[in-house]
Parts: structure tokens; sequence; C-alpha cells
């Protein structure tokens, strides 16, 4: 009696002696790899805001202002580069510091609001501005301070059409487009297809409707189309006393002895 009470005793001591003992993950066996704690999942990136930029600005050049030392592309319009010349009368206009400072006296010191669009490849934002609730780009198209960026957008095209058939700002010189310009510019020389425009240049946009491939020269004479959403279409411009000239089909270009414009 004395000995079960003895083994009782004893047992009851082991349980007490292992309910105190740590809980740990069992040891795989000797010679199998130790189980490696996972890494903590990377922070999920914060998306780009969209909120809209608010606040008095300062103008860069025709085409570009600055807000809260964000610097902001003028949605929809090209104007001429700040050091970009135009023709007046036969005689050099700084074409460029004119647009900027038409820009600087319409937007003053009132408040600009940016709505956020995208951005350009230098990391600028592109946004479409207005004060007063009025569209910069609007204004600077329509006074003849900038044209109507096609390659983007058609939004302003009629207020280009508008400016130039009034001679207004720029449309009373002879000028390069300022995407012409740049890429002349870049190439050290004359860019394939840069030529001077003016109001008494043959429009861009006067064709027969459904006629809008365009047959275009190129410098080393070489006769392309572009289709309507090819990547130089909305930049070309047709001139037909180069002998440029508008299709309406591929077929119809392609028998005149012209090819597609490589994308």
């Amino acid at each position: 009696m004395r000995s079960s009470r003895s083994a009782a005793a004893l047992l009851a001591a082991l349980l007490a002696i292992a309910a105190c003992a740590p809980v740990g993950a069992p040891r795989p066996p000797e010679g199998l790899p130790q189980p490696q704690p996972k890494a903590p999942r990377p922070p999920i990136p914060p998306s780009e805001g969209v909120a809209a930029v608010v606040g008095v600005a300062s103008v860069i050049d025709g085409d570009t202002i600055e807000i809260h030392e964000q610097r902001i592309r003028l949605y929809g319009i090209d104007a001429p580069e700040a050091s970009q010349p135009c023709d007046l009368g036969g005689k050099p206009w700084r074409c460029g510091q004119a647009s900027a400072n038409a820009l600087g006296d319409y937007i003053g010191r009132r408040t600009v609001t940016c709505e956020p669009r995208a951005r350009d490849r230098y990391r600028r934002l592109v946004a479409a501005c207005s004060v007063g609730g009025a569209s910069i780009s609007a204004w600077m198209v329509r006074e003849g301070w900038a044209v109507a960026y096609r390659r983007y957008s058609q939004d302003f095209v009629a207020d280009e059409a508008t400016a130039r058939a009034a001679k207004r700002g720029i449309w009373r010189s002879t000028f390069i487009v300022p995407w012409e310009w740049r890429a002349q510019r870049r190439a050290g020389g004359i860019a394939v297809g840069a030529r001077p425009v003016s109001s008494h240049s043959p429009s861009s946009e006067s064709h027969r409707t459904g006629c809008d491939i365009k047959g275009n020269i190129n410098s080393k004479g070489e006769r392309i189309y572009h289709v309507p959403g090819g990547q130089s279409y909305a930049s070309t411009l047709i001139d037909p006393a180069r002998g440029e000239r508008w299709f309406c089909s591929e077929a119809e270009a392609q028998a005149a002895g012209w090819r597609r414009a490589m994308q």
C-alpha cells in the first residue's frame, strides 16, 4: 500500500514539473535544415496623388508654370521656347519671350487651379490649369501665343484656327512650330520636316471630309503617308505648295507612290 502511494506521489511530481516547463516548437531531427523565419512583406507603395494644385503661379515659359515649387506643363498646347525666335517683318523677334510675358500678364497674381492629367518624360506634371474658371491653355492658343499640341489633344484646334485667321500673337510672324524647333536644336541643324509656317501658310486642316490620311514629303524627298492615330500624325503639317497632299484611303496613297510611315 505504501509503495503504491509512493509511486502515485512520484507520478504527480513529474506531471507538475512537466506543466511548468516552457512549451517550444519540436526540434527537427539531426541533419535536417532548420526552418527559416518568413521575411516580412514589403510595404505597398502609396499611389501618386491626383489632388489639384492651387496657388499663385510663376511663369517659366509660354506653356510651363510653377506652383509651390511644382513644375507644371499646360495641357494640350505647345508654346515657343523661351529662346526661340520668329521672323517678324524680316527681322528676328523673340516670340518665345513674348509668349511667356503674355502668360505672365494674363494670370498675374491670381489664384491658378491645375487639375493633373499625367506626367511627361521629364516628370513634370501635365495639367489643365485655369484662372477664374477659364482655361489658360484655351486663352493662350486663342490669343496666338501657343499652338494646339495635336499629338496629345485636339481640344484647342478651333482656338488655333481663330488666332491664325486673326493673325494674333505669333501668327503675325513666320515661325517653326515649337516641337519641330526643339527637334531641330537636338539635331544640331534642320530637323526632318521642319519648315516655317505663318498665317499665310496652307492650313494643315483644310482637306476633304473623310480624306484624313496625310501625305508628307520629308527632307530626303521621300513620300510618306500618315494615318490617323499614328505616332507622327498629329504633328505632321501638310503644305500643298511642296507637293504634299491628303488621301482618302491607303490604297489611293500607295497607288500614287507613297509609302506608309513606320510606327
